[in-house]
């Protein structure tokens, strides 16, 4: 999902879920389902997710192609 915080107003959020509600969205690919609500879902429709290892560092990707701009640390994003 998507939650407002930082310099630029939004932020991914990954996180367990126990319950669907009836409005969220399922995705599933490669054993990975990821459910998203349908307010964030606005904010990234279209956006890739990737799993990436860069030499000490690993974490999520996101390619989100509805992003107009980032903040200087990568932590927040604009659309």
């Amino acid at each position: 999902g998507i939650k407002t915080t930082g310099c630029s107003g939004l932020a991914y959020v990954l996180e367990f879920v126990d319950d669907l509600n009836e409005d969220d969205e399922t995705f599933a690919a490669k054993g990975v389902t990821l459910i998203v609500d349908a307010k964030s879902l606005v904010y990234i429709d279209g956006t890739e997710l990737d799993y990436t290892k860069e030499g000490l560092n690993e974490g999520f990707k996101f390619r989100n192609p509805n992003q107009a701009d980032e903040c200087g640390c990568g932590e927040s994003f604009t659309v």
